[in-house]
């Protein structure tokens, strides 16, 4: 493990009342826009690829949505670690308990690079029953395996990487984050049509530039740590022996696992489903969710914003400034996505155009599923903020819920949508599950904020 650097620096005064005394109508936004455009990238980079392969057929385009399920695994980990860890501290620098902090923030980085080794090996070894598990037709499976082999090597990168990003977001520094995040993001989609078609890798080229675009941003990442830019310390000397400080972190962490790892789960049962109506379906659907992460990024890269606000509030005891975060991030993002789900309706054809220009049948079921999560778009704040509310809160079992009713609502509801009405069940499938899903997410964080809350 990397030696980051051995002096703790203090906490300086005037970042701990920013975080607790500037207004939240300009604290938030001010975190929020680096985190949007880290989000976006990250988004736009993985959406690069799809777009670059789709390029090639839609076989390989169905590749991409198939190899994504893996992706979201890993991910999972990484968002596990990063948030638990960050969430954690955050509250601890809240507290002016910086020493506890940095034993948090060295242990979670070694359980990162521990587990990520550990699943690149599993990967590795398992690759080719991976591909079949996750959905692949006949036609998908040799590309799917070309591609996993690079999205799995990379595992120990992409999870340091994410816990590394949420250690500096988690403190309010999102700039020095989303300025690692985004060079690698940059790099990946200017690298992909290079290794695509000027080094004639085909879709392996795609997976080689997401592989080598993560490692630029793992060590930028790290480079902000080894010249003292985080209030963190990162060191051997604080990694703790305790499993209590593991399962502290797993426990806090557990949210974003089980909502990145349902994703993944729902992913396959749409595999699954869509691969009956051959790869044009597999192709077109996967399509549509990576616009839609687009799209969504923009509410999770905000919410990324409010996190350390509340996180820091919460642990001083500023309870009407969590209030305040909520509804202001609730009532901003809610406007953005509405606006969003009409330009997406009436666009949505020329989209999915962008992707399978010479494919009619990817282009009808890709505008169809879009225009059906179109439809319950505006709902995307409350399904957010809600799991990130509790999270940020230590609540781990509210947040738990929450972050998996969506797309745990998803897996049974596209089984039985598809079997009672076909294509068009399948297509129609996750604005259902957004509406079913609304109604839980806003009964829960109301409940909270008329009975536990106010007693706090």
């Amino acid at each position: 493990m990397p030696h980051f650097h051995q002096n703790h620096p203090k906490e300086p005064v005037d970042q701990r009342a920013r975080m607790l005394e500037t207004p939240i109508n300009r604290l938030i936004p001010s975190l929020a826009v680096p985190t949007i455009i880290s989000m976006l990238v990250t988004s736009i980079y993985n959406m690069a690829d799809t777009y670059f392969v789709s390029q090639l057929n839609t076989s390989a385009s169905g590749a991409v949505g198939v190899v994504f399920s893996l992706m979201a695994i890993i991910q999972a980990v990484g968002f596990t670690v990063g948030m638990g860890t960050g969430s954690i501290a955050s509250r601890l620098l809240g507290q002016d308990k910086g020493e506890q902090a940095d034993v948090f923030a060295s242990s979670g980085v070694v359980a990162a690079l521990v587990v990520g080794v550990a699943m690149a090996g599993l990967g590795l070894g398992f690759r080719a029953d991976l591909m079949w598990l996750l959905g692949s037709t006949e036609t998908i499976y040799p590309y799917a395996l070309d591609y996993a082999f690079y999205i799995i090597l990379g595992a120990p990168v992409m999870i340091l990487s994410f816990t590394l990003n949420n250690l500096l977001r988690w403190q309010g520094k999102a700039n020095l984050s989303v300025f690692g995040l985004a060079t690698g993001g940059i790099l990946n989609m200017i690298l992909d049509p290079i290794f695509i078609y000027g080094f004639q890798m085909g879709i392996s080229g795609a997976g080689a530039a997401t592989l080598l675009s993560q490692c630029v941003s793992l060590t930028i990442l790290t480079s902000f740590f080894l010249m003292k830019k985080s209030q963190l310390r990162v060191s051997p000397v604080c990694v703790s022996r305790s499993p209590g400080t593991y399962l502290a972190i797993l426990k806090q962490g557990m949210p974003s696992f089980f909502r990145q790892g349902v994703l993944s789960a729902s992913t396959m049962a749409l595999n699954y489903n869509a691969k009956l109506y051959g790869d044009a379906a597999v192709a077109a659907l996967s399509i549509v969710t990576k616009v839609f992460m687009v799209i969504q990024s923009i509410v999770i890269g905000f919410g990324q914003g409010f996190q350390p606000v509340l996180g820091y509030n919460y642990g001083a005891k500023r309870l009407d400034r969590v209030k305040e975060a909520v509804w202001f991030s609730v009532k901003t993002c809610t406007v953005i996505l509405t606006v969003g789900a009409v330009i997406g309706f009436v666009l949505a054809p020329h989209i999915i155009t962008l992707f399978r220009r010479d494919d009619a049948v990817v282009i009808a079921i890709g505008t169809r599923a879009f225009r059906y999560q179109c439809l319950t778009l505006p709902l995307g704040a409350v399904l957010v903020f809600a799991n990130m509310f509790f999270q940020s809160l230590g609540k781990s079992w509210r947040a738990v819920l929450l972050a998996i009713c969506r797309q745990g609502l998803y897996i049974p509801l596209v089984y039985l949508m598809t079997g009672r009405f076909g294509l068009s069940g399948l297509e129609s499938t996750q604005a259902v599950a957004d509406v079913l899903s609304f109604v839980l997410s806003a009964s829960v964080i109301l409940h909270y904020f008329k009975t536990e809350f106010g007693k706090e």
